[in-house]
């Protein structure tokens, strides 16, 4: 299998098993990403869509629909009033702690049939392309630090 045909493929299978742990969690996936990007802090607007590489509208529809769950709100930027930041609520930071445990679980068995030293070359070279591209980091390490479970 070529490296494009492989990347496209574990793109569909990561999105499916991240879809089905939100989904499950009563979230939709794009939810569930900015849940996890919120974890780390508030953020305001731009910042979020540069981060989930979302349109405007489309960010302030999914921030609409997320506060309307009672999961993020908005609140003035203390630096700039004109700007709001977005941050988890109670009810949205505990639903994110057990979607977020889930869904590293799921994605780690992905590589199940991986050896310990087969998953840190996939880790080094995965890792490699996200940061030759300058992916933003909406998905936080698990605790702990990279994933060390054997098979």
């Amino acid at each position: 299998m070529g490296i494009v045909t492989a990347l496209v493929r574990s793109t569909f299978l990561v999105n499916a098993v991240y879809a089905e742990s939100a989904r499950e969690h009563g979230l939709t996936a794009q939810q569930g990403q900015l849940l996890c990007v919120l974890m780390a802090q508030p953020y305001g607007m731009g910042e979020l869509g540069a981060m989930l590489r979302l349109a405007k509208s489309s960010l302030t529809g999914l921030v609409d629909r997320t506060e309307r769950n009672g999961l993020v709100q908005r609140a003035a930027d203390p630096r700039d009033t004109r700007a709001v930041r977005v941050a988890l609520t109670p009810r949205g930071a505990a639903l994110v702690e057990g979607f977020y445990a889930e869904t590293c679980r799921r994605i780690e068995g992905l590589a199940d049939g991986l050896d310990a030293a087969e998953r840190g070359t996939l880790a080094a070279l995965l890792g490699r392309v996200l940061r030759d591209n300058e992916v933003p980091a909406v998905f936080r390490e698990p605790e702990g630090g990279p994933a060390t479970r054997r098979t």
